[in-house]
C-alpha cells in the first residue's frame, strides 16, 4: 500500500512528540517531512537555561538526533521556514523555494517572544530568551560585558536571569508585578522565592515599567516610568510569548488568539491539523508542555484512523526547580469569598503549603520549599474528588516525611509523573507489565519518563518498587550507558576486557543491546572505552564519533566550520603565523579569533574547504573539537617575568607534545603558572601547576565554567620529571575509571581525592598506569597527516572526508 504523505511544519517538542506517537502507532502509515527553521534536530527548550550556563551542550538537550531521523525515514529540512501553505494544491512552500505536497499537514509553529514596544527594543544586546540563537546571544555578551537586565520576573525570566548570574555577569530583573511568578505563584510562596534568589545574588526590581532602553548602537541602560534609570550592557526580554499564527492565517485557517481546533486537533480546513503551543482548544492556548503532548496523542490516533477519546483541555500544574529551590501549582490557587485555603508555613524549613478548597473540593494548590504532595494534589484537582470524608490536615504530609510507596499506590493510572514529558502512572506501570521494565533506565527507554530533566526518578523508581515488590532489585537501578542497554559503563568496560571485544558491533551484539545500531550516545562511548582497552589492537571508528571529531573541526550554527591549530604551550613563531594568514587570504575565513587557551581559531570555513585548509596550513590539530587534551596554558615563566620561579612555558610545551592527542572521556584543559600569582589561571583547570620555590604544586579536579570550582591540591614535587610522572599516571587513571563525557571535576568528587591519592601514593601503581599510558600515546597519529598521506588528489581527501 502506498504511504500517504505527512508533512509538520515545526521541528519542536509538541509537533514531533506527535509524530512519535504517529510511528507508534501506526509506523508504516506515512511518508514523513519536517521543516525546521533553526539549524537543529528536535531538542529540549525546557532545558535551554543549562546551556546558559555553560557546561551543556546541545547535543545534551537534544531529544531526536540526526540518526533518529534517519532511522525512521524522516525527510528533515533544518533551517528552513515554511512560507505557504496552499490548501487547495496541499502543499507547502518554504522560504529557500521548495514545494512540498501533503495528504495530511500538521502545523506546530510554536510561540514567538513578545517584546515590548518601547523605544530602543531594538538595539544591540536586547534579546529574548527562546531558542538556542538567544541562549548563544547570551553567552558571548556574558564574555564582553557584567551588567545584565532581566525584564520579566516569570519563570523564563529566572531561569535566564540565573544563567546570566552563573555565567558571573550582575543581574537585576525587573517585574511589573508585586511579586515573583504571579501566575505559578500566590502572594506569600512569591516573596518566599524572592528571598532565596536574592540569597543568590539576584537583584530585584519590583512594580516598575520599563519606558525606554537608552544607548547609542548597543544598550547601556533602562529607564523606567517613575523616572529611575539602571545601567545594563544586556537586556533579556522574558515578558511572555504568544502563538505564532501568521502561516495560518495568511493560509486562510480560522484563527484567535492561537490556531484554533477542535477536540481532534482539526484545524478549519480538512486535512489540516495543529499542536503545541500555536494551537488553540476551546479558547485557551497551552504553553505548558503535559497538555501539548497529550494534544499529541489524539492527534496521532486521529490522524491514524484510531479510534480515541477526545482532547477535552487540560488542568495545568507546574512543578519545578526555580535555582534549586522546588516548586508547585496546580489549578486555582488564590482564595476568594467563595474559595477558602488551608495553610502550613514551617519558617525554620523554609517550607509554605497551600490548598484552596470551594466547599468540599480541591481546586488548587501552591508547594513551595517541599512538592512531595504534588502530583497527588494534581490528581484530586483533576478528578474533583470530594473530599468531605477526609481529614484536610491530612492531605498535607509534615515536612521530610517519607510518604513513595503510599503515594504511588494512590495514584490513579491518569496522574502525570514525567511533567517534561507528559507520561502517566498508567504509561509506566503498562511498560512494567507488558514490556518487562524492571529498572529505571528500562523505564526511561520505554516511555520517555525522567528523558528530560530528570526529577521524576524517585517517582518512577517508587512505581517499580511498588509494581515488583520483592522482584524490584534496588542494586540494579545504576544508571545504563543509555537506553539501548542496561549495562553501565563499569559492566560495558569489564565486557570488553572480560570477552575480548575489538569492535562496536561486537560490543553491541555480545552484550545483549537492544538496538542493534545502538545510538549516538552509546556509539562514541563504546568506541572510546575499547580504545582505552585495546590502545594498540583496536582501529578507531570513525563512524562512531561525534560530527565535530569525524570533520576535525567545529561546525558552527550557519554550516561552517572553525579550525584551530596546535600551538604547544601557547607558544607560536613567524613560519606558522605566516601560513595562518596566507591560509585566511587564500579562503576569504571571515574571522580569526584568540582563544582563552592561546590559540588560533579560524572561524568560517567552508566544508569543503576543511581538507585543502588543513593541508595548506600543515600544523598539527589542535583538538579543539575532541575529547581529548585541548591545551595548555602558560605564563611566560622565569625567563622573562621578574616574578617567576620556574620554566613554564617549557614544561607547558612539554606536557602538551607528551600527551598530544591523547583521547580521554570528556576534554582536558592544563595551564602553567610559574609562581603563585597564577597568571595562566592554573587553579581553575582540569590539572593545573603552579611554581614555588623549589618546585610545582599540582591542582586538580578545576572547572572555570559555569559552575566553577576550584582545583584541589594533589601532590606538591619538587622535579619537572615527577610532575610528568604524576601527570600521566593521574590522567590514565582518569581515563580508565571515569564515565565517557564524565568532566574530572565531577569524577574527582565522585570518587574522591583522597581515594586518587591512595591511588598514586603506591609506586608501583603508579608506573603500571604510566606504563599503559606510554602503550596508548604509542599509537597517536596527527589525523589530517593520516587523511592526507592516504589520499593523493584533493578530491579523494574530500571524499575520505565525507565518508568519515
Amino acid at each position: 500500500m502506498e504511504k500517504k504523505k505527512l508533512v509538520l511544519v515545526g521541528n519542536g517538542m509538541a509537533g514531533v512528540r506527535a509524530v512519535e506517537e504517529i510511528l507508534r502507532v501506526a509506523p508504516e502509515k506515512f511518508e514523513i517531512t519536517i521543516f525546521g527553521s533553526e539549524p537543529h534536530p528536535n531538542y529540549n527548550r525546557i532545558l535551554l537555561s543549562k546551556v546558559l550556563q555553560g557546561d551543556t551542550e546541545v547535543k545534551d538537550i537534544t531529544l531526536n538526533d540526526w540518526d533518529w531521523y534517519e532511522a525512521n525515514n524522516i525527510r528533515l529540512y533544518t533551517d528552513e521556514t515554511v512560507v505557504k501553505a496552499d490548501p487547495g494544491r496541499k502543499v507547502v512552500v518554504s522560504d529557500k523555494g521548495r514545494i512540498e505536497p501533503y495528504d495530511e499537514l500538521i502545523l506546530a509553529t510554536g510561540s514567538v517572544p513578545f517584546i515590548l514596544p518601547i523605544p530602543g527594543a531594538d538595539k544591540e544586546g536586547v534579546t529574548a530568551f527562546r531558542d538556542l540563537e538567544d541562549t548563544d546571544k547570551m553567552l558571548q555578551a556574558s564574555k564582553k560585558y557584567k551588567k545584565a537586565a532581566v525584564i520579566g520576573g516569570g519563570l523564563l525570566g529566572l531561569e535566564a536571569a540565573r544563567g546570566l548570574l552563573n555565567l558571573g555577569m550582575e543581574v537585576s530583573v525587573i517585574h511589573i508585578s508585586p511579586y515573583l511568578m504571579e501566575r505559578q505563584l500566590d502572594e506569600t510562596a512569591g516573596k518566599l522565592l524572592q528571598k532565596e534568589l536574592e540569597k543568590q545574588g539576584m537583584n530585584f526590581l519590583l512594580e516598575k515599567q520599563t519606558q525606554a532602553i537608552i544607548g547609542n548602537e548597543r544598550v547601556e541602560g533602562l529607564t523606567f516610568s517613575d523616572g529611575t534609570v539602571l545601567e545594563a550592557d544586556l537586556v533579556v526580554m522574558a515578558v511572555g510569548i504568544r502563538p505564532n499564527i501568521k502561516l495560518a492565517q495568511e493560509s486562510g485557517l480560522q484563527v484567535n488568539r492561537g490556531i484554533v481546533v477542535n477536540d481532534f486537533l482539526e484545524t478549519s480546513i480538512p486535512h489540516i491539523y495543529s499542536v503545541g503551543e500555536c494551537a488553540e482548544h476551546n479558547g485557551i492556548p497551552y504553553g505548558l508542555v503535559a497538555p501539548l503532548y497529550e494534544q499529541g496523542k489524539v492527534l496521532a490516533k486521529h490522524i491514524c484512523g484510531v479510534e480515541t477519546a477526545p482532547y477535552k483541555g487540560s488542568v495545568l500544574s507546574t512543578q519545578l526547580k526555580v535555582s534549586g529551590v522546588e516548586v508547585f501549582s496546580a489549578g486555582d490557587f488564590l482564595e476568594d469569598k467563595e474559595k477558602k485555603a488551608l495553610k502550613v508555613f514551617d519558617d525554620h524549613e523554609g517550607v509554605y503549603k497551600k490548598i484552596v478548597f470551594r466547599g468540599n473540593l480541591i481546586v488548587g494548590a501552591v508547594l513551595f520549599g517541599d512538592s512531595h504532595e504534588g502530583n497527588r494534589l494534581f490528581s484530586l484537582i483533576k478528578k474533583q474528588a470530594d473530599i468531605s470524608e477526609t481529614a484536610k490536615v491530612s492531605l498535607l504530609q509534615p515536612v521530610g516525611q517519607d510518604t513513595g510507596d503510599s503515594l504511588v499506590a494512590e495514584m490513579s493510572s491518569e496522574e502525570i509523573v514525567c511533567g517534561c514529558n507528559g507520561v502517566s502512572k498508567g504509561t509506566i506501570i503498562e511498560a512494567i507489565q507488558a514490556e518487562g521494565c524492571t529498572t529505571v533506565d528500562q523505564i526511561k527507554a520505554c516511555t520517555s519518563a525522567s528523558r528530560s530533566c530528570g526529577g521524576c526518578k524517585p517517582l518512577v523508581a517508587d512505581l517499580l518498587q511498588h509494581s515488583l515488590g520483592a522482584e524490584f532489585d534496588q542494586t540494579i537501578q545504576k544508571e545504563a550507558i543509555c537506553s539501548c542497554t542496561s549495562l553501565s559503563r563499569d559492566e560495558v568496560v569489564e565486557g570488553i576486557r572480560s570477552k575480548g571485544l575489538t569492535h562496536v558491533k561486537e560490543v553491541m551484539n555480545v552484550l545483549g543491546w537492544v538496538s542493534e545500531e545502538g545510538c549516538s550516545k552509546c556509539r562514541p562511548a563504546i568506541n572510546y572505552y575499547l580504545g582505552m582497552v585495546h590502545p594498540t589492537r583496536y582501529e578507531d571508528e570513525r563512524e562512531s564519533r561525534y560530527v565535530n571529531e569525524r570533520m576535525h573541526a567545529n561546525i558552527q550554527k550557519d554550516g561552517t566550520y572553525s579550525v584551530v591549530p596546535r600551538m604547544y604551550g601557547g607558544v607560536t613563531n613567524s613560519k606558522d603565523l605566516r601560513k595562518i594568514a596566507d591560509v585566511v587570504d587564500k579562503y576569504e575565513i571571515p574571522l580569526v579569533k584568540v582563544t582563552g587557551g592561546q590559540r588560533i581559531d579560524l572561524f568560517g570555513v567552508k566544508k569543503e574547504d576543511l581538507p585543502k585548509v588543513w593541508s595548506d596550513l600543515d600544523m598539527p590539530s589542535g583538538y579543539a573539537y575532541g575529547k581529548s587534551l585541548r591545551t595548555v596554558k602558560t605564563c611566560v615563566g622565569e625567563q622573562f617575568c621578574r616574578f617567576g620561579t620556574q620554566d613554564s612555558m617549557g614544561v607547558g610545551v612539554a606536557l602538551e607534545k607528551k600527551f598530544e592527542g591523547l583521547q580521554t572521556p570528556h576534554k582536558v584543559k592544563m595551564a602553567v603558572s610559574a609562581c603563585p600569582r597564577s597568571c595562566a589561571e592554573s587553579g581553575f583547570k582540569d590539572i593545573g601547576f603552579i611554581g614555588i620555590d623549589g618546585g610545582w604544586e599540582i591542582y586538580v579536579g578545576g572547572n572555570g565554567g559555569t559552575h566553577v570550582r576550584g582545583g584541589d591540591l594533589l601532590y606538591k614535587v619538587k622535579t619537572d620529571e615527577e610532575l610528568m610522572e604524576i601527570t600521566g599516571a593521574y590522567l590514565q587513571y582518569y581515563r580508565e575509571t571515569a564515565s565517557y563525557l564524565e568532566r574530572t571535576s565531577a569524577w574527582v568528587d565522585r570518587v574522591g581525592l583522597a581515594h586518587i591519592q591512595s591511588v598514586l601514593d603506591d609506586k608501583e601503581k603508579r608506573k603500571e598506569l604510566n606504563a599503559r599510558m606510554d602503550e596508548a600515546l604509542s599509537v597517536y597519529k596527527d589525523p589530517w597527516k593520516e587523511i592526507i598521506n592516504n589520499n593523493k588528489t584533493k578530491n579523494e581527501l574530500f571524499e575520505s572526508l565525507v565518508r568519515s
